[in-house]
């Protein structure tokens, strides 16, 4: 079950949301709790279990180090629940294409080395893994305190609005909340008004880009348009997809009475690659920047060499995070090392360029990057980078021509100039008409409701970052 899809908006959301309000102050959390599970256990209940298993862990794994009184079993506890944790990730993001790979190298196709039947990667395994580690390591630190209740614990990492693909929430941000939060009709409906863009932002704009990214990355050999038509289709769905979710479950926390932070700020607007790093995915650039950057490779403090070996490592890591299927992830994780590394020399001796080609350059190194990250496999990969260089020829292609028939794109188009973009910046700048308080709240409702004609009309594609 995900956001943009009926069963969410008109079974689970209205049930859940009748329960939690009507349930006590004292035991919302226990509420919140069950209909998290419920919406886990309807993809597939069996990994529910996993999921209280790594949240009994980590919970058990804080409450001794916060009871113990040595320095170096309270370092090996929280390493243990790490372990535990990161080893189950590993074992769902990469057990089948290690197998692959073993049997590409010593097999083949046709006398596999290795007998196999794929694992299945659970549903937001990945980010509560990284809750998990940033809960784990704070408690170490002293930064929060080990929560002693169970449930209130569990209701934090099971949390249906960021369960399955983010905004990480760290404990210390809602740790208040978790303890006491009243209804604000104020906070409620600034969340349903964040809720419904976001929708929107998925429905209007990511889903009709959909197909024609995927026809292009299909392709054997795209000409030079034809793959910047795709990549740049795939661009800007998974941002419209991926900022879209991201604004629904901060919609979501609001209604229920938390605040998560924000995760994007105009990342394709960047004027270089760090710039872009700091608007996109905002909150896994913090925690890889806090828990693995800093904390464990130790920054920039051990001079140039290392720092530099640091950030490779850091990107590598984060796109290995990502990854699973195939080995793109991890490229990709190097590629933005790299560019990050090239940028801080660059910077480090005294060059500069124009803004505008800055941020040029910028958008076409992530393009270029986002282009092994949407591709199959890396062969995939190889084909469309020799599309955009022109290898394959200049000219558009007669199936492109044919996916951008109007048609397919009016709700893409209606979506931005009519709705998204009124909705999402003018109301924030405050030009004239968008800037009035009726319209800051009609906007919003008008798109939600275009967008809803349109789902049920379609089948919305799985949100991009639904089973990272």
């Amino acid at each position: 079950m995900v956001f943009a899809s009926l069963e969410f908006l008109t079974l689970f959301l209205p049930v859940f949301f009748a329960f939690y309000f009507l349930t006590p102050q004292r035991f919302r959390n226990h509420t919140m709790l069950l209909g998290s599970w419920l919406f886990y256990a309807w993809w597939t209940p069996k990994y529910l279990i996993l999921i209280i298993f790594l949240t009994i862990i980590t919970w058990g794994a804080a409450i001794l180090i916060d009871r113990s009184t040595s320095e170096k079993l309270k370092t090996r506890t929280m390493a243990a629940a790490i372990i535990i944790n990161l080893a189950s990730l590993a074992w769902y993001k990469y057990a089948n294409v290690l197998v692959r790979s073993i049997n590409d190298l010593f097999g083949g196709a046709e006398h596999p080395l290795i007998v196999w039947q794929n694992v299945i990667l659970p549903i937001a395994l990945s980010f509560t893994v990284l809750h998990a580690t940033s809960y784990l390591v704070d408690v170490r630190r002293g930064v929060v305190k080990a929560q002693y209740r169970l449930s209130f614990f569990s209701a934090y990492i099971a949390m249906f609005p960021h369960l399955i693909a983010g905004p990480i929430v760290r404990y210390k941000v809602i740790e208040k909340e978790l303890r006491e939060r009243f209804f604000s009709a104020e906070e409620f409906a600034s969340g349903v008004r964040k809720f419904m863009v976001g929708f929107s932002m998925k429905v209007l704009i990511a889903d009709p880009l959909s197909p024609l990214a995927a026809l292009v990355f299909k392709q054997s050999a795209p000409t030079m348009i034809d793959a910047w038509i795709g990549c740049g289709a795939y661009t800007i769905q998974l941002y419209f997809d991926f900022a879209g979710y991201s604004l629904m479950a901060i919609g979501l926390g609001l209604m229920l009475g938390f605040k998560f932070e924000p995760n994007f700020n105009n990342p394709y607007l960047a004027i270089s690659i760090q710039d872009f790093w700091r608007r996109w995915h905002l909150t896994l650039s913090a925690w890889l920047r806090d828990y693995l950057y800093i904390s464990l490779l130790g920054g920039n403090r051990a001079g140039e060499r290392r720092t530099y070996i640091n950030l490779m490592l850091t990107m590598a890591i984060g796109g290995l995070w990502h990854g699973g299927e195939s080995w793109n992830y991890l490229i990709w994780g190097i590629i933005h090392g790299a560019a990050l590394c090239t940028a801080r020399a660059f910077n480090e001796r005294g060059y500069s360029m124009p803004d505008l080609f800055s941020r040029m350059l910028t958008l076409f190194v992530v393009m270029l990057a986002w282009t092994v990250f949407r591709a199959a496999n890396f062969a995939e990969a190889l084909t469309m980078w020799g599309g955009q260089f022109g290898l394959h020829g200049v000219g558009m292609g007669d199936a492109v021509a044919l996916a951008l028939r109007p048609t397919i794109y009016a709700s893409f188009i209606i979506g931005i100039l009519c709705i998204i973009y009124p909705a999402t910046r003018y109301a924030q700048t405050g030009w004239w008409i968008f800037g009035n308080t009726i319209w800051r709240s009609v906007w919003p409702a008008l798109a939600f409701a275009y967008a809803l004609i349109v789902l049920t009309g379609q089948q919305s594609p799985p949100f991009l970052y639904f089973q990272f």
